[in-house]
């Protein structure tokens, strides 16, 4: 490769900004077209292939015109982030995202942008996420009203990129690619894997047809029903309610170690939070991680694998299984079970029982304490019936599990490889 190749600053290789709007909630004369709408909290989401969170939003004609976002335009979060993680975080506009959403458009709290002829956009795209890896945009953020913000002119004004062959880009683009699409069918088998035990729960446990003693659907073949007076329903004769706390009583709070002391973290003890549980249902990977001391400084705060996390501050009912020996903050409550045979069962009934009570009430539920998680009621059937739903579900978990450890070690592959490639030191010959 010519040591001449020519580095372009960011700014220079872009060929329009395409800013966020977003919209009103409800279609009007004023914003009579629909939109999905990007948010920060989509993006990540949107690397797993999982676009149906988008919100629907309603926007201006003019807009309609001039914001719409197409194949190879580039999301990048300008407001947010954390203190461990910095804003920048980018999407890339596929087709696969186009043909969900049909209309797309980003929120005001991103830009999108546009790339000029003679670049690969996802060449450009993969170079951004290597910036993000390797923490620059903490070097171009302003703080105001407590929110961070990504000063996009001067970090891509100071950020260069080289512009090698078009062709030895699509080559990088391709490789990279290839790793993603298999990250991308993980992800896509195990929401299936999921979605099987979850019907299988449905037809047992919410329509009552699970198999009587003659291998018939109990309800569908005139199973007798009772009114239960707690759960205000009928429940097949012999169900009974019981509370969490009755089910399964080691339930653990998490807690976080003194910050002040930089030697409680940083070790190989993943710290859950509930944007871990978010980005996968078995958590082995965390943001934060802490060490043997800060963690032994909370003995009774560790869970062991297969713990069942439920986060019960702020956004309450996100629900994932522990993957290795962890620790959680606060935030989150956690179930230690002694019988393998509740460990589904309680995931699907606690998914079902915040479902339920976020509808009904119409907002997302902001607040519950450990004794309000553990009072929380539900049907019990009898242990029999649990353990045969456990014992046909749990292979699909096992599944899950297995994949999403897969998932891992494909994700650092890339991440790794990312570098190596841009930077020229691994070339695809």
């Amino acid at each position: 490769m010519s040591m001449e190749l020519k580095k372009y600053r960011l700014s220079e290789i872009i060929e329009t900004f395409i800013p966020g709007d977003w919209g009103e909630e409800s279609s009007s004369s004023e914003y009579p077209n629909a939109v999905r709408c990007v948010r920060g909290a989509d993006i990540v989401p949107i690397w797993n292939s999982d676009y149906d969170h988008i919100p629907i939003r309603y926007i201006s004609n003019r807009s309609f015109a001039n914001k719409q976002l197409k194949v190879g335009d580039i999301i990048i979060e300008k407001s947010g982030g954390s203190p461990t993680q910095s804003t920048g975080r980018t999407a890339f506009v596929s087709e696969e995202l186009i043909r969900n959403a049909t209309h797309l458009v980003c929120t005001n709290f991103c830009t999108a942008f546009r790339i000029k002829p003679g670049w690969n956009p996802k060449y450009v795209y993969y170079y951004l996420q290597h910036l993000y890896n390797n923490n620059v945009f903490f070097n171009f953020e302003g703080k105001t009203s407590g929110l961070k913000n990504l000063q996009i002119e001067n970090a891509f004004d100071k950020a260069t990129v080289t512009q090698i062959p078009i062709e030895k880009q699509n080559q990088i683009v391709e490789v990279l690619d290839i790793l993603d699409r298999k990250i991308a069918l993980n992800r896509a088998i195990n929401r299936n894997l999921e979605a099987m035990a979850k019907q299988l729960y449905d037809y047992w446990f919410v329509q009552f047809d699970f198999p009587d003693e003659n291998g018939r659907p109990y309800k569908s073949s005139g199973g007798k029903m009772v009114w239960n007076e707690v759960l205000k329903r009928e429940v097949p004769e012999g169900w009974i309610c019981k509370t969490i706390n009755e089910i399964e009583n080691c339930i653990i709070t998490g807690k976080t170690p003194p910050t002040a002391d930089e030697m409680n973290y940083g070790g190989t003890i993943p710290f859950i939070t509930i944007d871990d549980i978010r980005q996968s249902l078995f958590v082995y990977s965390t943001e934060r991680t802490l060490s043997k001391k800060g963690a032994d400084s909370q003995m009774k705060k560790y869970l062991p694998k297969g713990s069942l996390c439920c986060s019960c501050i702020g956004t309450v009912g996100i629900i994932g299984f522990v993957g290795e020996k962890s620790q959680t903050n606060q935030q989150i409550n956690s179930i230690i079970f002694h019988e393998d045979f509740h460990r589904e069962f309680l995931f699907f009934s606690l998914k079902m029982y915040f479902q339920y009570a976020n509808a009904k009430t119409g907002n997302i539920l902001s607040n519950m304490n450990k004794e309000e998680f553990s009072a929380i009621k539900m049907m019990y059937p009898s242990i029999d019936l649990l353990k045969a739903f456990h014992n046909l579900v749990m292979p699909l978990f096992q599944q899950i599990d297995s994949n999403i450890i897969e998932l891992q070690c494909l994700t650092k592959q890339r991440d790794e490889l990312l570098p190596l490639l841009m930077n020229g030191q691994v070339t695809i010959e």
